[in-house]
């Protein structure tokens, strides 16, 4: 079932707004948000991807909806690792805490821009290269490993980002300090840009990264544009809250990675599964599709997303939670 242009357009129309609503409330109001109105937000940008599922259920088929669904867990998923990063890279420019709210906002922003690109070039070559899904289907499996890979990986992406801001700084006057949100400021009478256009460049490049890893990955639960850019914008929007929400929780959840990982690397199986089925290479069975390939349904990827995801999270707490009782145990008998 085809979904109306009219819901793809009103749907797009809300979501800008509520996007600019957002900013304006962040920027009019910068504040640390307590855990109470984190949590609140939270559950209300959830609450509202779930009835964008019911309503384009309704008047777009509950193939479509599911098909929004398990694309919107697994960006979800894979969107909390960059939650990682940003903490390094907040950690890293000392960015004062009542300014991260913006500086996140803007890294939703310019992930939903990257991402969008990414997305349109995307569909255009799935639709005219099937074989491509072998080559996505590799990548997620190499990014599986390297990121199920021993400590240090989140450290990786934020020193690769070094080079960039070396260079920048060799070319840019850049002021010593913050000047609230601003990215201009004026020094002894000279205008200069201020450390906050360094952190938004590094969280710019650092989202760039991240989606060369999860556009492929949701392009083998749909195809359809206007799916894979919707679970895109549910995933980011609530991610800034998520941020604060999580808080000192991330550095507990030592295992997610491995979580990460089987995600990843299970939809690039299932990617050159898929290749496999629409094969058109004349090397692989003769051009012809692999009939025999096992067709893996996208309510499966949907319970392995969520498996995952849980069984990493719960491992985390109870090993974190084993050696606080450890150290507590350990300070006792000294």
């Amino acid at each position: 079932m085809e979904i109306p242009v009219w819901f793809e357009i009103t749907s797009m129309v809300v979501l800008t707004i509520i996007l600019i609503g957002d900013l304006l409330l962040i920027r009019l109001r910068p504040h640390i948000p307590s855990t109470k109105e984190s949590t609140l937000w939270v559950v209300f940008y959830v609450g509202l991807a779930l009835l964008f599922a019911v309503l384009l259920g309704n008047v777009g088929g509950w193939q479509n909806a599911g098909d929004f669904i398990t694309g919107w867990a697994l960006e979800y998923s894979l969107s909390i690792d960059n939650l990682f990063v940003f903490v390094l890279i907040m950690a890293q420019f000392a960015v004062p805490r009542r300014l991260q709210q913006q500086v996140l906002m803007v890294g939703i922003i310019i992930a939903l821009i990257l991402r969008g690109l990414f997305i349109l070039a995307g569909v255009a070559i799935v639709e005219n290269f099937s074989p491509i899904f072998y080559i996505f289907g590799a990548f997620l499996i190499w990014t599986a490993i390297r990121q199920a890979m021993p400590d240090g990986d989140h450290e990786g992406e934020v020193q690769r980002e070094n080079f960039i801001v070396r260079l920048l700084r060799r070319r840019v006057d850049i002021s010593e300090t913050y000047d609230g949100s601003k990215i201009r400021t004026t020094v002894d009478g000279k205008r200069m840009w201020t450390p906050m256009v360094i952190v938004f460049i590094t969280i710019g490049v650092t989202d760039l990264i991240f989606a060369i890893d999860s556009i492929p990955a949701i392009f083998e639960i749909t195809t359809n544009g206007f799916l894979v850019f919707s679970a895109n914008i549910f995933a980011l929007m609530g991610l800034r809250q998520l941020y604060f929400l999580l808080g000192d929780l991330l550095d507990r959840l030592r295992y997610l990675h491995y979580g990460i990982a089987v995600i990843l690397g299970f939809i690039g199986v299932k990617l050159i599964l898929h290749a496999l089925h629409v094969n058109e290479l004349p090397f692989i069975n003769g051009g012809e599709h692999v009939e025999w390939v096992p067709d893996i349904s996208n309510m499966v990827s949907l319970g392995v997303i969520l498996a995952s995801m849980t069984i990493a999270t719960v491992a985390s707490l109870i090993a974190s939670s084993r050696e606080k009782r450890a150290a507590r145990s350990t300070t006792t008998v000294e």
